[in-house]
Parts: structure tokens; sequence; C-alpha cells
């Protein structure tokens, strides 16, 4: 049975973090989903198809990472699409207690789908796309943080941005 793992954010934007935990994560599994949730409720600094567009450009080189956007809920999304595990990333104790009750409620809703944690470098630890996002809210540079892919484009594409 080929093992299938999504990986599920909204990525606005993807950062060297959300970068590192998927890559890292390439040996455990035959195909990682890069599952962009559309979430009409939340405000995003870039569109879904920017979000994709950067996504792909960043895993070009790698055959088993693909990009897909979903609504709904994630477990639903998973069945869809065949998905036996979700992938998430851990930076702080804060993190896995919230992402612990999500992965309980998922078990609950689809019993067949296990969550899997990997802990963040601790170079990342602090990074998030909140933090990003006001980098480039501000000003700031925020290309050290982001894929290579993304360098020097973020600046540019803040048409999408909702005040």
């Amino acid at each position: 049975m080929k093992r299938t793992a999504l990986f599920p954010g909204s990525f606005d934007p993807i950062t060297r973090g959300h970068e590192s935990v998927i890559i890292r994560s390439l040996p455990l599994f035959d195909h990682i989903i890069i599952g962009i949730g559309d979430n009409t409720e939340k405000r995003s600094m870039f569109s879904i198809d920017q979000r994709l567009e950067w996504i792909r450009e960043t895993f070009a080189a790698y055959p088993a990472i693909s990009v897909e956007v979903y609504t709904g809920l994630t477990v639903d999304f998973c069945r869809s699409v065949g998905a036996q595990y979700i992938l998430r990333g851990l930076r702080t104790s804060a993190d896995f207690e919230f992402e612990r009750s999500i992965g309980q409620i998922n078990r609950k809703l689809h019993p067949d789908t296990e969550t899997l944690f990997l802990l963040s470098l601790p170079e990342y630890t602090a990074l998030n796309s909140s933090i990003v996002r006001d980098i480039i809210r501000h000003g700031g540079d925020p290309d050290s943080f982001v894929p290579e892919a993304l360098k020097g484009k973020l600046h540019h594409n803040l048409s999408h941005e909702k005040k």
C-alpha cells in the first residue's frame, strides 16, 4: 500500500520551517500532498493561486510532493485523496497541545487516519507565517524566512492583502 501523507495548512506564505518539515519527512512516505486549506472566513495576505504557485515552485524538484487546495474538514480531504496520515510540524509545547487536540478529534471522525508530528529544527522554532506577514506589512525583508522560490517576490505581491 502506498503511504500517503497530507501536510495541511494555509501557507500564507509558506516558510522555511514548513519546507524543512516536508523535506525531512520525505523518507517516511511515498507521496506527500501539501493541502492548502481554503478558509473563506480567514483573511489571507496572498491569494490561493499565488500560494499554490509558490509551493509548486518550492517543491518542483521533488516528484513525491504534490499540492492541492481543499475546503472543509481535513479528514474528509484525506479520505478523498487516499491519505492515511496527517503530517504536522511542532515548534513548541503550545503547538503540541493544540495539534494533539485536533489529532484526537480527527481520529474520532476518521479512525483510519493517523496524525504524525515532526519537530521543527531549532532555527525555525520562532518562525511562522504570521511573523512573516508582519515583517512584510512593516516593510521588512522576509527573504531569510521563506524558501528560495519566494525570495524577492513577497514585496511585490501584496495586491491581495486585506486590511
